[in-house]
């Protein structure tokens, strides 16, 4: 029997797969070969004295910390603005369609600005604030709030074409076997859309963890408060310790990392179990 391989309209994969490497190693993998290699000639004792400095613990704790908050908001508010544009018409929906893709065309400094602005003690929304004692700007919850706008298309993108696909017919054979709402969202609904959720999650906290822009003009910046770990990177390259700031930076790769592969493993194991794979 002659069988027949599917022809791909890229060239061979000798050419595709080596064109990908190279491509891959000169944006990706060198850069992060020159920062271990810098970090490097600090030696393992002296990155773990680095990372256990108090001052870098705060920052490093105040960057995880908030930017995992950010990633959770954002996954449940993505959610539901993903399933009112996808599942509803109304008036304006396109125009707010496009309003979620305005965090990635806006530039971070300029929406730092903004939201300082509107977060200031003077501000429009600080200013209401203020009246009941809370404060946003120059605080920790004026970081949360950076992240959460920046993060938040990354959580909404990648459900809306599942939402999408999903056959309304199952919601209603669903609700014919005597499940509640809550039975078919939690049983029908989640496992369908679980892989994307845990993807926009990734994105998300990937997204904030890794700002800077928008955080510098909101956040006050004050050592051991409201100081982030790209901050101190800055401050370090400002004093000239570049070995100490590439030494924060591969912290911050190795943190960053493992969340990351911990979400993918368990993004792979919820497909496993639900047969995505």
């Amino acid at each position: 029997m002659l069988r027949f391989r599917q022809q791909s309209v890229l060239p061979g994969f000798g050419i595709a797969f080596g064109f990908s490497l190279f491509y891959l190693s000169l944006i990706v993998l060198l850069p992060l070969a020159a920062l271990v290699a810098e970090a490097a000639g600090l030696g393992l004792t002296g990155i773990w004295n680095i990372a256990v400095e108090p001052r870098v613990l705060a920052a490093l704790r105040t960057s995880f910390g908030l930017a995992f908050l950010a990633a959770v908001a954002d996954l449940f508010v993505g959610f539901l603005i993903a399933w009112v544009l996808t599942r509803y018409q109304f008036p304006g929906r396109k125009l707010l369609d496009a309003v979620i893709d305005l965090p990635f065309a806006l530039p971070t400094a300029v929406a730092g600005i903004a939201l300082a602005t509107l977060y200031a003690p003077n501000g429009w929304i600080g200013a209401i604030l203020a009246h009941i004692g809370v404060k946003i700007a120059f605080t920790p919850a004026g970081i949360f709030v950076a992240l959460v706008f920046v993060a938040l298309p990354f959580t909404v993108r990648p459900v809306q074409p599942l939402i999408s696909e999903i056959d309304r017919s199952l919601e209603e054979v669903s609700a014919t076997l005597g499940a509640s709402r809550w039975q078919t969202i939690r049983y029908v609904i989640m496992p369908m859309l679980s892989p994307a959720l845990l993807t926009g999650f990734a994105l998300a906290f990937a997204r904030s963890v890794s700002e800077y822009g928008s955080v510098i003009f909101i956040a006050g910046n004050l050592p051991y408060v409201s100081e982030i770990a790209p901050v101190l990177i800055v401050i370090k390259l400002q004093e000239f310790d570049y070995r100490g700031a590439t030494a924060i930076a591969l912290i911050m790769l190795a943190l960053a990392f493992a969340a990351l592969l911990a979400i993918n493993l368990a993004q792979a194991m919820r497909r496993r179990r639900y047969g995505h794979a």
